[in-house]
């Protein structure tokens, strides 16, 4: 009999643990509509995706997303990170990665892209250039003109890895290329001297509703790239909404995601709000083309009798 009663005590030991750890996981797991994730974004995307998370904790009060801003290739180190979800960057998953995560996690993260963004060249206002081509722009970055050129921070950011691929075909930048330590310090350097030009995202000075941005473009201006896709070659393009979509501006380039969720999280949810129409809307409205949805503005008449 006491054997029995031992056994029957630890019985209800262990079914009290099993609910009492099966009630923390509950909790613990997050949804679309709740919970807290962890997720990792290249710089020169900040203002927008600010904009996406703000939308989202605002229609989903029980759910938090919380981003750190980093160079691209921070953003792929941290998604091998068992606390990263989720990170947002200028190009997708190569082959050799898709195998290390699916042999890491048995599953593949999947990616696509949520909009198009653009690499933009500024220079100050006093300064009297206004238009580049492509060959000029090759010779700014390789060193052969002398201009000091800042780039967007001090590590591998998407936009230093895009110029150096699909400028410089993988050559090294010139001794006049520096780097700062975030876009918003570009955009200070060639607001205070007309000897600085720098790169940053579209992002960055493309939303005409943004206060900071419309000042910035009081001391600074993007500059003219020759139209690479046009057939008239002495076209050329400022960026925009639309020379990005149609690629007459030669330095577009996406703006991914790449999930790593197995189910529908609060990762899954928030990549599903960019998708569409609220998220494609407020990559509108930031002035980047939106990749899933068409949103153009349709004309109409009413007739009346």
């Amino acid at each position: 009999m006491r054997l029995v009663a031992m056994l029957f005590m630890l019985w209800g030991i262990i079914n009290l643990y099993s609910c009492t750890s099966q009630s923390d996981a509950d909790t613990m797991k997050d949804t679309p509509s709740r919970g807290t994730i962890y997720i990792s974004v290249d710089e020169s995307f900040r203002p927008v995706i600010e904009q996406q998370i703000k939308m989202y904790e605002a229609s989903f009060p029980e759910t938090k997303i919380i981003a750190s801003y980093k160079s691209e290739a921070d953003c792929f180190r941290d998604l091998a990170k068992d606390s990263t979800r989720m990170i947002l960057v200028s190009r997708g998953l190569k082959k050799q990665e898709e195998e290390f995560f699916e042999e890491k996690l048995s599953y593949k993260p999947f990616f696509g892209v949520l909009a198009y963004d653009a690499v933009v060249l500024l220079q100050n206002q006093k300064r009297a250039d206004s238009t580049f081509s492509m060959e000029r722009l090759k010779k700014l970055l390789g060193g052969e003109e002398k201009t000091t050129v800042v780039m967007d921070g001090k590590n591998a950011t998407s936009t230093v890895r895009f110029l150096q691929d699909s400028i410089l075909k993988g050559a090294a930048f010139g001794s006049n290329v520096a780097s700062g330590k975030s876009s918003k310090e570009v955009l200070d350097l060639v607001s205070n001297n007309e000897q600085i030009m720098g790169f940053v995202g579209f992002g960055w000075i493309g939303d005409v509703y943004d206060k900071e941005q419309t000042n910035y473009l009081k001391k600074i201006r993007m500059t003219l790239l020759q139209c690479t896709v046009c057939d008239d070659t002495s076209l050329y393009a400022m960026p925009s909404q639309q020379s990005i979509t149609y690629l007459y501006y030669p330095l577009a380039r996406p703006l991914y995601y790449i999930l790593k969720e197995n189910a529908a999280g609060l990762g899954t949810g928030f990549m599903n709000f960019m998708s569409l129409e609220r998220g494609q809307l407020i990559f509108r409205r930031a002035n980047l083309a939106p990749a899933k949805m068409n949103l153009n503005k349709r004309s109409g008449k009413i007739n009346e009798d």
